[in-house]
C-alpha cells in the first residue's frame, strides 16, 4: 500500500514564480494538476525567499540560509512520499538543487524521478559527467520531456523515457477574431527572457528588415534578463524605437493576452530544447517564424507546423515573415496543423502517463 493508505503522496521538488519562466511554470502547473486528479503533493522549493529578507545580499551567506532549510525539507519528504519527482537543470542548479534530492532520495529508499530539461544538456554532459554519472545512476526513472534529450542521455549512455511538456489548453487557446491580414498592422512578439542564448537581435534586426516593406510593423518582446541593456541600445542604433517593445516580464495570462494580439510569433534562440513559447503559440493559433536548432525540430515540422530558419539569419527570418504576409492558405495551413499537433501535449494525454509511473515506481515499504 502507499505510505498515505488514502491516496499516492509524490514529493514535487523544483522551482517556483515568480518569477514567471519555462520550468517555474511547469512546475507549478503541474502540481495544481495532480492536485485536481486527486494526488497529495508537498514541494520543496528550490527558489524560496531567502528568511530573513537581509540575507539574499550576502553572497555566502545567502547561500547557507537557502541550502540548510532545502536539505532539511528534502530529508522530511524523502520520508513522507511514496515518490520523489525533480525537476532538473543543468550547471550549478544541477549541483546544488537536483543532485542532493536524488541523494537523499537513494539514502532514504525512496523511488527518485528526474525530470531532466534544457537545452544545454550536452554540453553540461560533456564538461561535467564524471560526477552527474554517480548520481543519475541512484535514479529510479530519467524522464525528459522531448526525443532530442532522450537522444543526448542515450549518447552518454543513460537510458530515458520521453513524457512532454503540458500545454494549459484552456489559457492559450486561439483568438478567432484575429485574421493575419497584410494591409493591417503586423504586430510580432518574441516571448523569451533576455539572455544571449536566446538571439533576440536576430529578431530585432529582422523587423528592421521588414520594415522597409511593410511601415506598419511592430515588435512586442516579452522577458527579462540581463541582456535588456544591449538590446536597447541595439533598437536605438537601428532608429527602431518606434517599432520594437519591451514588455518586460509577463505571468502566463498576460503572455497568453498577448499571443492574442499577435500575427506571428518570432523564436530566434540559438539553444534549446522544448520550447514552451513555441506550442503555446500554436496554441492561441499563432504562426511561428523559428531557428532550427536542438529539440524544435523534434516536436514540430518545418512548413508543416512552423516555418524555420537557420541561427542568426535574420534576413531569412523576415523572409519567411513577409511569406505568411504574402500566403494566407499557408499561414492558415500552419495555424490547423499546429492546432492538432499541440494537442498531444494536453493534460488529459500526458497526465496518464505521470500517473502510472508514479504507480509503477512505487512499491510498499
Amino acid at each position: 500500500m502507499l505510505k498515505n493508505e488514502s491516496r499516492l503522496h509524490v514529493g514535487l521538488i523544483g522551482p517556483l514564480p515568480p518569477p514567471f519562466g519555462g520550468m517555474a511554470n511547469q512546475t507549478r502547473q503541474l502540481c495544481d494538476l495532480l492536485k485536481s486528479e486527486g494526488v497529495k503533493v508537498s514541494i520543496a522549493q528550490t527558489n524560496g525567499a531567502y528568511k530573513p529578507k537581509i540575507v539574499g545580499k550576502v553572497r555566502g551567506l545567502r547561500a547557507l540560509f537557502r541550502m540548510i532549510p532545502y536539505l532539511l525539507k528534502l530529508w522530511d519528504l524523502a520520508e513522507k512520499a511514496d515518490v520523489m519527482h525533480i525537476m532538473a537543470n543543468s550547471g550549478w542548479s544541477w549541483h546544488l538543487f537536483s543532485a542532493p534530492a536524488v541523494w537523499i532520495g537513494w539514502l532514504r529508499q525512496t523511488p527518485v524521478i528526474i525530470n531532466y530539461r534544457g537545452g544545454e544538456a550536452r554540453s553540461f554532459f560533456s564538461r561535467s559527467i564524471r560526477w552527474v554519472k554517480p548520481t543519475m545512476q541512484r535514479a529510479s526513472a530519467i524522464i525528459v520531456p522531448s526525443g532530442y534529450l532522450e537522444k543526448i542521455f542515450a549518447d552518454f549512455d543513460f537510458s530515458s523515457d520521453v513524457i512532454p511538456n503540458i500545454i494549459n489548453t484552456e489559457r492559450f487557446q486561439p483568438n478567432d477574431a484575429r485574421v493575419l491580414n497584410a494591409s493591417s498592422a503586423l504586430h510580432l512578439v518574441v516571448t523569451r527572457n533576455l539572455e544571449s542564448i536566446y538571439g533576440i537581435p536576430t529578431a530585432i534586426r529582422a523587423v528592421l528588415i521588414l520594415h522597409k516593406s511593410w511601415p506598419n510593423v511592430r515588435l512586442s518582446i516579452a522577458g527579462s534578463g540581463p541582456q535588456r541593456g544591449e538590446l536597447e541600445e541595439l533598437v536605438e542604433q537601428l532608429d527602431l524605437e518606434e517599432v520594437v517593445t519591451f514588455t518586460g516580464k509577463l505571468n502566463p495570462d498576460e503572455v497568453a493576452a498577448l499571443y492574442h494580439q499577435a500575427d506571428v510569433m518570432l523564436n530566434p534562440t540559438t539553444v534549446d530544447n522544448m520550447p514552451n513559447s513555441i506550442l503555446e503559440s500554436l496554441a492561441c493559433g499563432v504562426p511561428v517564424v523559428t531557428t532550427n536548432v536542438g529539440g524544435i525540430p523534434y516536436i514540430v515540422d518545418n512548413e508543416k507546423h512552423v516555418l524555420m530558419v537557420d541561427v542568426g539569419d535574420a534576413e531569412a527570418m523576415a523572409k519567411q515573415v513577409s511569406r505568411l504576409l504574402e500566403d494566407p492558405l499557408l499561414a492558415g495551413n500552419l495555424v490547423n496543423a499546429g492546432l492538432e499537433e499541440v494537442a498531444q501535449f494536453e493534460w488529459p494525454v500526458v497526465k496518464s502517463k505521470w500517473l502510472s509511473l508514479y504507480r509503477k515506481l512505487h512499491t510498499p515499504r
